[in-house]
């Protein structure tokens, strides 16, 4: 084996340092996309407003009727996007390498249809009530409802996983029938409900950004905030985790609390995403697959970027789901439903794409 020079060692270095440009160059081209897709969502509406306009307001906050526009209005919808995007991805991206499986994200686990049936319940059996089609005369019973059953399904997986192993496989078993369980629960209720309440279950579970306030934004950013901390601590161990159970362990990596703990936090943040917006699918699955395509599975860069992702697909939805589609039918329909249709066939093309790498 011929030893290895300087000017390999230079060539090395030098490919190492692009990799890490791009990678940067990516993140902050996907801060400012983020940033101009805000600004286009906040002048798109009835009311006209330049962009001079925009950022005026958002500094002096002087004239009434445009600082109710902009900060009651538009901007409470468009920071929950970027929340929940964001935390969608991140989440996603997390599971599917704690779990090392590409079709892991939020929903795997059966959190959204355990929250979806928490909702049913609240709004028939605990006194949510229905004040007017799709609307609840209790909001507070229903979140909380859904938020106290979402974390029910994942403690039932987490018992799964301390009576077998922590393995991916069971995991991910485990997640699909406690889904199947509450899908067919939340089935049962809607069956039984009356024609006002099923509007309102039924509304509740698409996810919408009509849901957001400043009231419940603080409880996503600090759930957001303190699960991207604690992930980016681990950042190595989900990159020795990569590699493989064994080579992981062999690094000093404790597989077994590593995968619990990341699953808790990522099922914690996700739980307090589909309470508050419903469910919204697909985003935690192709932001995290976008991501490795373009700058590689790098924990270091991969869940910055696979939350850009998320937010990004998030505000493009709802500029579809708010603005596009009433210009077009007369009517606005659920950010939820837009995810699914980018999600599905940007998901297919990523799976088009593997393929073909691998032949």
């Amino acid at each position: 084996m011929d030893d290895i020079t300087v000017d390999d060692y230079s060539d090395i270095t030098t490919g190492y340092l692009k990799k890490t440009v791009l990678k940067v160059n990516f993140i902050i081209a996907m801060a400012a996309l983020v940033l101009v897709l805000s600004l286009v969502t906040i002048r798109l509406g009835a009311a006209d407003m330049s962009y001079g306009d925009i950022i005026h307001t958002l500094i002096h906050k002087d004239d009434p009727v445009m600082t109710w526009t902009v900060y009651d209005w538009r901007l409470p919808a468009i920071i929950a996007a970027i929340l929940c995007g964001s935390a969608l991805g991140l989440t996603g991206s997390v599971m599917q390498g704690i779990l090392r499986n590409p079709m892991a994200s939020p929903s795997t686990l059966g959190i959204s249809n355990a929250a979806a049936f928490g909702a049913g319940f609240g709004i028939m059996i605990l006194g949510g009530g229905v004040m007017s089609a799709q609307t609840v005369n209790n909001p507070y019973t229903v979140t909380v409802a859904a938020f106290v059953f979402a974390m029910v399904s994942v403690g039932v997986i987490l018992l799964l996983i301390k009576l077998t192993d922590s393995s991916p496989e069971t995991v991910i078993l485990a997640g699909v029938a406690i889904g199947a369980i509450f899908s067919s629960a939340h089935g049962f209720l809607q069956y039984f409900a009356s024609e006002a309440t099923l509007s309102t279950i039924v509304f509740w579970q698409f996810g919408s950004l009509s849901k957001a306030s400043w009231t419940n934004m603080p409880i996503i950013f600090f759930a957001l905030l303190m699960a991207f901390v604690y992930f980016f601590y681990k950042r190595w161990d989900y990159n020795a985790m990569e590699a493989g159970d064994d080579m992981a362990g062999g690094l000093g990596v404790n597989i077994r609390n590593t995968r619990i703990t990341g699953l808790i936090v990522s099922s914690f943040v996700t739980a307090i995403v589909v309470t508050f917006m419903g469910v919204i699918g697909f985003v935690g699955l192709i932001a995290p697959h976008i991501v490795k395509r373009l700058i590689g599975s790098d924990y270091r860069y991969r869940l910055v970027g696979s939350a850009l992702v998320g937010a990004t697909v998030m505000l493009v939805s709802n500029i579809f789901a708010a603005h596009v589609l009433p210009a077009a039918i007369g009517t606005s329909v659920p950010v939820g439903i837009i995810t699914s249709v980018i999600g599905g066939p940007v998901f297919i093309a990523i799976l088009i794409g593997r393929r073909s790498r691998i032949c």
